[in-house]
């Protein structure tokens, strides 16, 4: 099975996460595009730089010229961690860890949870920023969780509907439309939480460093 990290160019992650990760599993490091400057100034090396390159520091591409594939692909119907997770999923990956996702700018890390629910069908894709790490789910879904943990849930409309088992708030065929009501800061009871999530898709929102703690990642 074949991970990466995708680094985009937002909040820096710290490097301790980055080689976490990667001891879990995620070995290979895409950048995209300015999300290479993060990586100089962390001291990775990526495997690839994707995107339409106008957002990478000249000196830092310059750097990596002859350290990396370089990837240029100037097509703006798509953003660059959009071209990086197609590139991903042309290529084999099943599994993505976004990095940098969110920041100083509000529409792109808008734009980037949009991306979780476009590509989430297609590829495991998940954002993790500083204690969150954020997943879109559908259908019966069992989460392993650790006793206490944090759990968020997330809607967008009324006819999408969530039951829960093993939640501290139980949800019982509720809806969460974005805007009218949200399961936040709910409590796992146990080992395991089951979700049955009916006519649509939600976000899910978990406490990193807990699952981290009880080797759930």
């Amino acid at each position: 099975m074949k991970k990466c990290i995708i680094l985009a160019n937002g909040d820096m992650p710290k490097k301790s996460v980055v080689a976490f990760l990667k001891k879990r599993g995620y070995t290979t490091l895409i950048c995209a595009d300015g999300g290479a400057n993060s990586a100089l100034k962390l001291g990775l090396k990526p495997d690839y730089i994707i995107g339409d390159l106008d957002s990478i520091e000249p000196k830092v591409k310059n750097y990596f010229k002859d350290r990396c594939r370089i990837i240029q692909m100037k097509r703006q119907n798509d953003t660059d961690v959009e071209k990086c997770l197609k590139f991903a999923i042309k290529n084999g990956f099943s599994e993505a860890m976004l990095l940098g996702a969110t920041g100083s700018r509000l529409d792109h890390s808008f734009c980037n949870l949009g991306i979780v629910l476009k590509f989430f069908s297609k590829i495991k894709i998940r954002i993790l920023h500083d204690n969150s790490l954020l997943e879109a789910h559908t259908g019966n879904v069992t989460l392993q969780t650790s006793r206490d943990e944090v759990i968020s849930i997330y809607g967008f409309d009324k006819k999408t509907k969530v039951t829960s088992a093993g939640l501290k708030y139980p949800l019982n065929n509720t809806s969460l439309p974005f805007g009218e009501r949200e399961s936040t800061s709910n409590v796992s009871l146990g080992d395991f939480v089951k979700l049955n999530i009916k006519n649509g898709k939600m976000f899910v929102i978990r406490d990193f460093e807990m699952m981290k703690k009880n080797d759930l990642i």
